[in-house]
């Protein structure tokens, strides 16, 4: 019995020093909670929100082989946010049967299809880190946002506003939230240390930005837009 005893021993000693030089799992875990004048809405609205992270020693993000989609379907962009590390490129399908234009004035990303009927759409490549907003000559409603980052590290709520950051290097960065309608959240946080967050973030801005066509000018109402 004795040389038992030894043995359940001896496993579980060597065992314990193991599990504690065991790296931490190189991730952020957190639930986003969205609120307009104080008021919690509902989760989902966390779901067009993009969280990344920016580690202190800099990993330079490899651009996608392939094109991101942002498609302009029933007089929206599809997703309205999309989020995708420099360099890399999205492409604009139209599914509706009349005509769009997406375009972009932003500083140093700007861009513009020209007007496409029904069919796959152009390509564009984002050279510059920054925010890139996106609308429609035709159509004063549609607009959408493309976030072009400097990190690889990013990722979306999911319908209950939880989120997880995995592969992270270990230490210190700066996690931050992005939506359209509110001014960046930012925290430093340090991976293997944090543990899960609870963040909230509070809507400030108009649903449909305020802005002009693609040549500086209001856009025109007309009672055929399928022109």
């Amino acid at each position: 019995m004795m040389w038992r005893w030894a043995w359940i021993l001896a496993l579980f000693g060597s065992c314990g020093p193991a599990w504690a030089e065991e790296p931490m799992d190189g991730a952020l875990r957190g639930q986003l909670q969205v609120t307009a004048n104080g008021v919690a809405l509902r989760a989902t609205e966390a779901q067009d929100a993009v969280i990344y992270f920016r580690p202190k020693q800099p990993v330079v993000p490899v651009p996608p082989a392939n094109p991101a989609i942002m498609t302009t379907r029933r007089k929206q962009f599809v997703p309205r946010i999309l989020a995708l590390p420099v360099g890399g490129s999205v492409q604009f399908p139209n599914e509706d049967p009349i005509l769009h234009n997406a375009f972009s004035t932003s500083t140093d990303n700007a861009f513009d299809t020209g007007q496409y009927g029904k069919g796959q759409g152009k390509i564009h490549t984002f050279d510059r880190v920054g925010l890139v907003r996106v609308y429609c000559n035709v159509h004063h409603s549609m607009y959408g946002f493309i976030l072009i980052l400097d990190t690889p590290f990013h990722t979306r709520a999911d319908a209950q506003g939880r989120f997880a950051l995995t592969g992270l290097p270990p230490g210190e960065g700066e996690l931050v939230i992005f939506h359209d309608r509110a001014p960046p959240l930012r925290q430093t946080v340090v991976v293997g240390e944090t543990g899960p967050l609870s963040l909230t973030l509070e809507f400030s801005k108009r649903k449909v930005p305020t802005h002009t066509n693609k040549f500086g000018k209001p856009y025109q109402r007309t009672p055929n837009a399928n022109y």
